[in-house]
């Protein structure tokens, strides 16, 4: 070193970091709801539920809201004093988008939640015998028809527990669906 260096020493300071979080930028959001159609098996037999799910979609990829299910079609149970088994379930629903603005997109969902099951002997008695909790994850591939009208083709398993009816378990009413999801709304 060379007498009578001078040394210009410079602190550099870096540049306020941009803080991490899940959702960045401006924040847009949507809604939207729909009927939708699970074919699956409930006791060893066919049943078909219908119900619908909706939620608040935020930045076109995640799903906040509801969503629920009853049983459509009748299935014979032969006990003494019942003719028919009841279903319905429902609860907060999950969804996460997959390239929602493309033709075809996939969507992975969950719902978590409760329901009801009974026997019965009329064909309308608004009460549930037995409660039980339902977690139910799928996925669906989606089709965009128009801007405010999307049709998809699914799948889920519904895992119930807590069934505590003279005949039943849980393994006889958690099952795989398929099913036809419609959403309408401003996606």
């Amino acid at each position: 070193m060379a007498a009578g260096a001078v040394y210009n020493s410079v602190r550099v300071i870096p540049r306020e970091q941009e803080e991490e979080t899940l959702i960045r930028g401006k924040t847009v959001f949507g809604l939207y709801g729909g009927p939708v159609v699970k074919f699956t098996e409930l006791d060893n037999d066919f049943a078909v539920l219908v119900g619908g799910r909706g939620g608040l979609i935020i930045n076109h990829t995640l799903v906040i809201g509801c969503g629920g299910y009853n049983l459509a079609n009748h299935i014979d149970v032969m006990t003494p004093e019942h003719h028919l088994l009841d279903l319905g379930y429902g609860g907060i629903f999950f969804e996460y988008i997959m390239g929602s603005r493309k033709l075809f997109h996939l969507s992975i969902h969950s719902l978590i939640g409760g329901g009801g099951l009974c026997y019965r002997e009329y064909y309308y008695e608004p009460w549930y015998d037995d409660m039980f909790f339902v977690a139910e994850p799928g996925a669906d591939l989606m089709l965009n028809i128009s801007r405010h009208f999307r049709m998809g083709l699914g799948g889920s398993y519904r895992f119930i527990y807590g069934i505590d009816l003279a005949g039943l378990s849980d393994a006889a009413v958690s099952a795989p669906s398929a099913s036809l999801t419609l959403k309408f709304g401003f996606f």
